[in-house]
């Protein structure tokens, strides 16, 4: 597990974050419905090269969740942007996933935050998206987010592994999990679904442009929840690179293919 021993407060909200390494920054955003726990895998592995920075999204992980809370992504690029701040940072390496994605992409082309590199995978970027589950959610939030707890439990375990090409781990259900349960946790879980909003992508789409750092954008080839497709035309956008398709690996690369996401932040480390 990867230790989170600080808090920045964010616009009002309590942000949770930890750092480990030693070498150029790199800041790692995880996506929905996870937190920075999904680098445990990775993080290790590039210790020696960089120094990692990792924090929970505002309403998600450690973070502080509470009532009538704004976790949308229109809040989330802000609070990268007050991050590096915090940090003290000009162009890190930036390595982003699904929600971590879009927010690193608003926060380029809105915020003017500027990387030396992005590797950027199975990212939420490009209409269409939101699942009939999504919405089903956004329509009935409170019904939701009031079902019996072992209704909530076995719903969360059986969204969890759509997200996985291979069969998760018990021991990564239970890290997934366990941020979304008891009545904060349960009600912050479906706060989250019902504010995913495909305008907050819809309002950079158009911006997207060849970045001017290294971009690497890498798609698994197995993705139920966002199809490989999609990750070929976000290459073709903002890279000068082809999308590169992960085999045996869905939408939650980190723990079906945990190694092709070091090898592509290893790649930037050789020519950035």
């Amino acid at each position: 597990m990867l230790d989170l021993p600080n808090t920045s407060v964010i616009e009002g909200n309590a942000v949770r974050w930890g750092q480990l390494g030693n070498g150029p920054p790199l800041v790692a955003i995880h996506g929905t419905p996870f937190s920075s726990q999904v680098w445990r895998r990775v993080v290790p592995h590039l210790v020696d090269l960089y120094t990692v920075y990792f924090f929970d999204l505002v309403g998600y992980g450690q973070s502080e969740m509470r009532d009538d809370q704004d976790v949308s992504l229109a809040v989330q690029n802000r609070v990268l942007a007050a991050m590096f701040n915090e940090w003290n940072l000009d162009r890190p390496h930036v390595l982003a996933h699904d929600f971590g994605g879009a927010t690193a992409l608003r926060a380029y082309y809105l915020n003017g935050l500027r990387y030396a590199a992005l590797t950027i995978f199975d990212a939420v970027a490009l209409a269409p998206w939101g699942s009939p589950f999504v919405q089903h959610v956004r329509d009935h939030e409170a019904a939701f987010s009031g079902m019996p707890e072992y209704m909530h439990q076995a719903l969360l375990r059986a969204y969890l592994q759509t997200a996985a090409f291979n069969p998760l781990s018990e021991e990564a259900v239970e890290i997934y999990s366990a941020p979304w349960l008891g009545p904060v946790g349960q009600a912050a879980f479906y706060r989250q679904i019902a504010q995913m909003d495909q305008s907050y992508t819809d309002e950079v789409q158009g911006l997207y442009d060849a970045m001017d750092c290294p971009v690497s954008v890498l798609w698994g080839e197995k993705d139920e929840w966002i199809p490989s497709e999609t990750g070929q035309q976000l290459a073709t956008l903002i890279s000068n690179r082809p999308c590169t398709l992960i085999p045996d690996s869905g939408h939650l690369v980190q723990e079906d293919r945990p190694e092709a996401i070091v090898a592509a932040i290893l790649k930037h480390s050789t020519i950035t």
